[in-house]
Order: C-alpha cells, then structure tokens, then sequence
C-alpha cells in the first residue's frame, strides 16, 4: 500500500495542540474516542499512520497527565467484545491498563458507569479493588439528557463520588463507544468547580476528520465502521454559523451539542467558549496526511472491508438487517463493489473450480492471498489444514523461493499433532487450524532449513490482503491479524453444523 501519511508530524502538531489547550485552565479534562491504543482502523486508512500514535502522543507528556478508563456496565454484563481483538470490555479494561504502564502512563482509576449493582459487573469490581486498582461507581444520571437543571445538581453529576486527581491533564478513555466518558468528564467538571478550581473539557475524536469534505472516503469509512451505531456525517451547521467555515462532525455530536454547551455553562457558570462541537476537538489527524490519493484509494478498501464484515455480523445475528441495508448504501453511494477487491475474485473462481471438480454440493473453503507485490497466492481446505493455513505455507513459499511441491512440514510432525487434537483431546475438528500448522512449521524449522527460511519470511506478510470463501474461525481471524494480513470473508457458514464449525 502506498504511504499517504507523515506519522512523526502528526505526533508533533498533536502533542503541542493539546499543550495549548491546557494552558487555558488549571486541569483539562480529555475525552479520547476510538483506540487509544491498537488503532487499526486509522493505520489501514490512513496508510503510514502508527497505530499505536495517540499512545505516544501522551507519552510525550506523560509527566503532566493521569488515565481515568471508563467502562458501562451493561457492557460488561452482556460480554460486549471488541471486535478486533475479540476480547470481552472487562478483560480490554485489563489489557488496556497492562499496555499503559507498558508506556509509563499513570493509570487513577477506572469508573464504572451506569452502575446498579449488575452482579458480573460486581465481580468485576472486586477482581480489580482485590488488584489494587481503584475504583468509582457512577449510577445513571438523574434528568439526563434534558433536564439541566438536576443534572447540574447534587442529585444529578453530585451523586458521583469525585475522581481525585492530581495532574494537570486526566485523559478520560475506554474500550468502545457509549462507554460513558463524556458523562464522567462532565461530572468532574461539576466537581471540580464546586471546589473552586478552573477547569475545561475537550474531545479527541480521530474520525471523522473536521477538516475534510463530508464524503471524503476517509470520512465515509468512518460510517462504515459504525454502522452499527448509526452514526452520520454532517456537516457541523454551529461552526458554519459561527465562523463561516464547513467543517465535519457526526450526528450525535451535533445533536448532543447544545444540551452539553448549557450543561457546561450551568456548571461554569459562565459562557462557553465552545460555539461549535468543532471547537471542542483536539484533533490535528488531518494535518499529516500528504498523499490524497494514497490516503483515498485506502479508505476506498476499508469501505469494501466493513462490508463483508457486516455481511459476515448480519450472517451471524450480531447486527440488524437496517446495519446492513445501510452498508449497502455506502458502498453504492461509492460507486464501490465487492470486486473491486482483488483477492475476491481469484478466491471466488478458485472455489467454482474445485465445486464443479468434484462434483458435489459441499463447500471447499479457499483462501486468496494478495502479496505486498500484488502477487496472488490462493490455498484450500483439506482433511489435513484449513485454508488459511494452506494460503499462508503457499506465500511463504513463494516469499522463499522454495519450489511448490516441497513440503515443509514432516508427517512425522503432523500425524501426533492431529492424533493429539482428536483422539486425545477429542475434537471432531480434525483439519488443523491456521495457528497450529505454524506451530508445526517452527518445529520443522529446528532441523529443516527450509522451513526456517520460509519462517523468516511470516514478518513480510504484514500488510497482505486476504479473501476466504467461507467464514474463518475467530482463531484463524486473530491469527492473520497477528501476521499484519487484513482478511475477509463471504458470509456463507463452512459446513452445515451449528456447533461443530
């Protein structure tokens, strides 16, 4: 993929904005929306972008900001999982804490939202207290969203005990939207005025992008990735008003604007110096992307991405039809279609070839592989290896060198491995997964160069664009995300079991 992004610039013009906000108070408390850490939605459409960039962002000045990690609790009951890595919110929390002491980020707190008393939500709450970690219990506002007046009231923001905090900028973050993070940043602000102490609030939100058109392909992917939210790009009609420029904000923010600008106002009680939801980013993404078109065509492949992927969700029960109706209409909307990704098509004839081969109704799951040098590499299921599995060992060959027909991995290797997982573990799964044949191949690799050549090669695959004819296992999924390969999927199940897939 064709960089289109100068990550070190933004990291530059993004760490002195935020100072200059600061500056204007004695506190600032951040909202920070989307990955605060593992951005793999920024790197893939914005190519050049680290996805770990907002981490070191904060790094930067870590000396003068603390972590406050929110998490609602309905999310913890209903097993919530964050769909890139496929862990459920309260072990995200976990993972979420670990990674920032990793960057030597001070962690305060984390605040259970809309708390009353859920029982997961409790054990939650004392795996974490019995860890050390502090917690707060935020229940549910009383006369929210309307009524500002109780909201700005002792029985409103007051009932939430105050998060004591000493640095001068309390980034407020969580592990996916609807978290609650405005509501604890607002009930602070309550706090904290009571308290005498000067105080503001701002939003780091990196898409959409304020300062890019409404339907850039940056921007409509973003719509994209939430459909499930329904999330809508508008443009933000307070800071056209205001100051005679178009800038991009998205529906719920425009909606929510001028109840949380009273709500501030209450608690200030002075004017808002935010006339506009824009007014209130930090945002500076925009300014390090250099490459348009590189940036655009990126977008462009994300979009065909998140249709398959809700194609795949509809498939399964976890979106509504309305989710996918809406995809659709992104995609049309620009002038996108399936094929326009390169690996469907190869994968998809693949598959014809091999059904009319054997002549049967049974599915044969194949797996396209774009290299990063637009070679296509293609693998099949087998009674053996799973498709993945059979891509993968295809490209690295190929990566290598090594002649098509060599094996790399011994019989000798697998026969204990597949005896292990059936007759001795059980499993009615005999075809190996993606994960174990690469296990495999590492052993080889001890005794046969050329699996050890082939190994070496695993690291360049980062960045490959994958395509299978039938849904991947969610192992196969978080596998070919740890090798760096983007992968989707046709929404067509691989068998006809309903547990054993």
């Amino acid at each position: 993929m064709k960089q289109g992004f100068d990550a070190e610039k933004y990291l530059e013009q993004q760490s002195k904005y935020i100072l200059e906000r600061v500056n204007n108070f004695d506190k600032l408390y951040i909202e920070f929306g989307g990955k605060l850490i593992g951005d793999l939605h920024a790197k893939r459409v914005l190519p050049g972008f680290d996805e770990n960039a907002k981490i070191k962002v904060l790094q930067h000045i870590k000396d003068q900001l603390e972590v406050v990690i929110c998490v609602y609790a309905g999310d913890i009951e209903r097993n919530k999982k964050r769909g890139d890595f496929g862990i459920t919110y309260d072990m995200e929390v976990l993972r979420l804490i670990d990674d920032l002491r990793a960057y030597e980020l001070d962690v305060n707190s984390v605040v259970i939202t809309r708390y009353e008393g859920q029982p997961a939500t409790t054990v939650f709450i004392n795996k974490l207290e019995r860890r050390g970690i502090k917690v707060y219990k935020h229940a549910p506002t009383k006369g929210y969203p309307s009524d500002v007046d109780t909201i700005v009231s002792d029985e409103g923001y007051g009932a939430n005990p105050y998060i004591e905090t000493t640095k001068p900028i309390v980034v407020v973050t969580a592990p996916g939207p609807n978290s609650g993070k405005l509501g604890t940043c607002l009930s602070q602000l309550y706090h904290e005025n009571k308290r005498g102490n000067s105080v503001g609030y701002s939003k780091f939100e990196t898409f959409p992008v304020w300062n890019l058109h409404l339907n850039h392909p940056v921007n409509v992917a973003y719509e994209a990735a939430t459909v499930d939210l329904k999330d809508l790009n508008m443009i933000d009609s307070f800071h056209l008003d205001r100051y005679g420029v178009k800038a991009t904000n998205y529906n719920r923010d425009l909606e929510l604007f001028p109840v949380l600008k009273k709500i501030i106002e209450k608690i200030t009680g002075e004017e808002s110096i935010f006339q506009s939801p824009t007014d209130m980013g930090v945002n500076r993404v925009g300014f390090g992307i250099y490459d348009d078109e590189a940036v655009s065509e990126a977008s462009r492949q994300e979009i065909i991405r998140r249709y398959f992927k809700t194609g795949c969700e509809y498939k399964k029960g976890e979106v509504n039809k309305s989710s996918y109706d809406t995809m659709s209409l992104i995609m049309e909307k620009s002038n996108l279609k399936p094929e326009d990704r390169k690996v469907v098509v190869p994968a998809r004839e693949y598959s014809e070839k091999l059904k009319s081969m054997i002549e049967s109704d049974e599915l044969c799951t194949v797996v396209a592989l774009e290299l990063n040098d637009g070679t296509i590499i293609t693998g099949r299921s087998s009674e053996l290896m799973c498709a993945s599995a059979a891509a993968i060992l295809n490209a690295v060959k190929v990566l290598a060198n090594i002649p098509d027909d060599m094996l790399l991995i011994s019989p000798v290797i697998l026969e204990p491995i597949v005896k292990l997982k059936t007759e001795t573990l059980g499993s009615r799964q005999v075809s190996l997964s993606l994960e174990e044949v690469l296990t495999a191949l590492s052993i080889c690799a001890v005794t046969n160069p050329a699996a050890q050549m082939a190994m070496d090669e695993l690291s360049n695959l980062e960045g490959s664009q994958a395509h299978s004819t039938t849904m991947l296992s969610k192992d196969d999924e978080q596998t070919f995300r740890k090798l760096g390969v983007d992968v989707t999927c046709e929404a067509v199940y691989p068998s006809q079991n309903l547990y054993y897939v």
